[in-house]
């Protein structure tokens, strides 16, 4: 993968070139950046946010100019300016000039605001491959930023090299963007150790263990999952697990109105309209070519119509995660982005039906989460290829012993391998599956597709053989 270009230095290319809207010449450019780059370099940079759709350039040879963006459907260009000398606590996403206007309004006290409904039209307007939330070069740009070598490889393969990582990543973010106050080491503690952090309400720990369990789901069966309702019902039903008032309505479409705080928007209340639309968002997405324009598509109208009672924003961030999964194409994380950011993006579609400033923090997000994910993948060992090869008998192994709560563990893992592996690499497998069982605890049983009864029932077997 190509290196990526310096965020910093293109925001302040961005920022430069949007207090000239009569346009900017590449020399004054180059002379207003602090950190210098080379003639080349930086016509190269020029080059590719005008592909981008994110400055547009006008005349030829030397008397080329760069301006900003007249249309605002395809721009993510000028970064918010800090007060001089004053550094913001939360990263600062580059604003298109949509988007800082849908925030000028849903900034504004909820009085000011005009109550809404839930408009179908919005939904109904967009057909695929012909609508884009995404404009061409943002979706060019961020396929080119996105790919990763094995591109061609079985689904999930890319998600599955950084899996450790992403499922911290993914977990304490998602979480965090809902008001859980772990942190990211307490996250970290939590899905490698089990270990649940002192003085934190039960249900921050289960939010984070939920979306552990969900990650795992939609990486392990990335070849299944898809726009469909077994995956977006379980994807509920796994990240809600234990946090409902009603259990009943954990994987299940809601049958009661809902209200959103914090907004004039009233969602849907018709059963039987929210069944249609929500099979409508699926059948919809699912026709969409696009990856990124389909993670972007379901980001906007999952937590739009609300199909469930509650968790319907943590849906629609995994279900984002669904097609790049799929497509071994860098999983989007939320590493990073600011919570205000993403509320006012969500409020932008809720109240106006605009999606330009939850694009701006999208394409924000994606940037950050790829940033991430190459520096991890640039200094991680070489994946054993050995533990590949029997990846699935593995897992498929431990699941045995739990299930059939088999109190000896190397009989079990002898005769597993007697049966199902060559003689050559036997003894090697015995070892890697006792030292997988050695490790078992329960926050990685959902990677063998085991429930929380099942490895307590086996655990208690073989403390009372013990």
């Amino acid at each position: 993968m190509p290196r990526q270009a310096d965020p910093r230095t293109t925001e302040a290319i961005l920022r430069l070139i949007g207090k000239h809207p009569e346009g900017i010449a590449i020399a004054a450019i180059a002379a207003g950046l602090r950190k210098k780059l080379g003639r080349r370099t930086l016509t190269r940079r020029l080059a590719e946010l005008v592909e981008q759709g994110r400055i547009r350039r006008q005349g030829e040879r030397r008397a080329t100019v760069y301006l900003p963006p007249t249309d605002t459907a395809g721009a993510r260009l000028v970064p918010p300016e800090g007060s001089p000398g004053k550094a913001s606590s939360e990263p600062q996403i580059p604003l298109s000039p949509a988007g800082r206007e849908i925030r000028e309004y849903v900034r504004q006290p909820i009085i000011r605001r005009t109550p809404v409904g839930y408009q179908r039209e919005f939904l109904d307007a967009y057909v695929p491959n012909r609508t884009a939330y995404l404009p061409d070069g943002i979706r060019e740009h961020l396929h080119r930023i996105g790919k990763s070598p094995g591109g061609d490889r079985p689904a999930g393969t890319y998600a599955r090299q950084i899996l450790d990582r992403l499922l911290i990543d993914l977990s304490w973010s998602s979480s965090r963007l809902e008001g859980n106050t772990y942190s990211q080491l307490d996250t970290e503690r939590l899905i490698r150790h089990g270990q649940a952090a002192e003085g934190k309400d039960a249900q921050e720990t289960l939010m984070i263990l939920n979306h552990k369990a969900a990650i795992e789901f939609l990486v392990e069966q990335a070849e299944v999952v898809g726009f469909n309702r077994h995956t977006f019902l379980n994807l509920h039903a796994l990240l809600s697990e234990g946090l409902l008032r009603d259990p009943d309505a954990s994987g299940r479409l809601r049958r009661i109105p809902v209200e959103v705080t914090g907004t004039v928007f009233h969602p849907l209340a018709i059963p039987q309209v929210l069944d249609e639309c929500f099979q409508q968002i699926l059948d919809t997405a699912a026709a969409v070519a696009d990856p990124f324009e389909q993670a972007f598509f379901v980001m906007v109208h999952i937590p739009y119509l609300q199909p469930f009672e509650d968790v319907n924003k943590r849906v629609s961030r995994l279900g984002a995660n669904i097609p790049l999964i799929r497509r071994n194409l860098c999983p989007l994380s939320f590493i990073d982005v600011p919570q205000g950011a993403y509320t006012e993006g969500t409020l932008g579609v809720y109240e106006l039906r605009r999606v330009e400033l939850l694009r701006d923090v999208f394409v924000w997000a994606c940037e950050r989460s790829v940033q991430r994910y190459v520096a991890i993948r640039q200094a991680m060992p070489q994946p054993d290829a050995f533990r590949l090869r029997y990846r699935e008998a593995l897992f498929d192994l431990v699941a045995s012993v739990v299930r059939e709560r088999m109190r000896d563990v190397p009989q079990a893992v002898s005769a597993y391998a007697a049966k199902r592996v060559p003689v050559e690499d036997r003894q090697k497998f015995i070892a890697m599956g006792a030292d997988e069982i050695a490790r078992l605890h329960e926050g990685v049983i959902a990677r063998y597709r085991l429930r929380p009864s099942e490895f307590e029932a086996w655990k208690q077997a073989t403390q009372a053989s013990g």
